[in-house]
């Protein structure tokens, strides 16, 4: 399987950032870390290896990038409008960095986003806020109730980075279109804490005719990388 390292400076949060990419060709995916985690985390948790032979067979290629987490929304030590601040600068980091440097090294027509936990927030958003470029989402155990990081404090940066507050008033018709032409997958579990979020949010895409397939996986499932390894299987 092929794997490469890539280090290099971001203007857009002033600071080097690091990504690992598995595969050669495929339908190519950018993959979020969960919680203030890193770029290596879904190699180190064997989600790579959970797929490993699509990879080696050119059917799929992820872009695992790294996370600034714990300068943005795990920040105690800011005013939350930093927060936020510093979220949407990662952002225009994966919109100006990370999607011409896919673009460049996979010519597929298509680009998912894919996270776990917060990572799926991560994956959703920019999704939803850019269905053009993104064509699909899988979010295994999305955490999308972003409001408790927040402490109280909203303004209109907040607003648009919280599907749960946005989609309810969509109205444009040519970007509802696009996003209905897209892939939307949200998985989890029985026993998952964030499954209240991934209902709601299904119950909002639905409510404006937007195709999503909502998975509650039964046997007991968790919050957890056993799970989601099987996920990877099962969607990717």
């Amino acid at each position: 399987m092929k794997r490469e390292y890539y280090k290099g400076y971001s203007g857009e949060l002033d600071r080097e950032m690091e990504m690992l990419v598995f595969g050669h060709d495929g339908l190519p995916v950018i993959v979020f870390p969960t919680s203030c985690g890193r770029f290596y985390e879904f190699e180190d948790r064997a989600m790579v290896a959970s797929v490993q032979d699509k990879i080696e067979a050119g059917k799929l290629q992820l872009f695992c990038v790294d996370s600034v987490d714990a300068e943005s929304w795990y920040n105690r030590d800011v005013p939350p409008r930093w927060r936020i601040a510093r979220h949407m600068q990662y952002e225009e980091y994966i919109l100006k960095g990370v999607v011409p440097f896919v673009r460049q090294r996979n010519h597929q027509p298509h680009l998912v986003s894919l996270g776990c936990s917060l990572g799926g927030y991560h994956a959703a958003n920019i999704a939803f806020r850019h269905p053009h470029l993104f064509s699909g989402l899988l979010s295994m155990s999305g955490a999308f109730d972003m409001k408790g990081f927040l402490r109280g404090y909203y303004d209109e940066d907040c607003y648009f980075n919280l599907p749960l507050d946005y989609l309810p008033n969509l109205h444009d018709a040519g970007y509802l279109d696009r996003m209905r032409h897209n892939t939307y997958v949200l998985a989890t579990g029985v026993h998952d804490h964030c499954w209240n979020d991934n209902e709601r949010l299904a119950t909002e895409l639905r409510a404006k005719n937007i195709p999503v397939r909502l998975d509650v996986w039964g046997d007991n499932a968790e919050h957890d990388w056993p799970w989601w390894q099987r996920m990877m299987q099962v969607y990717l």
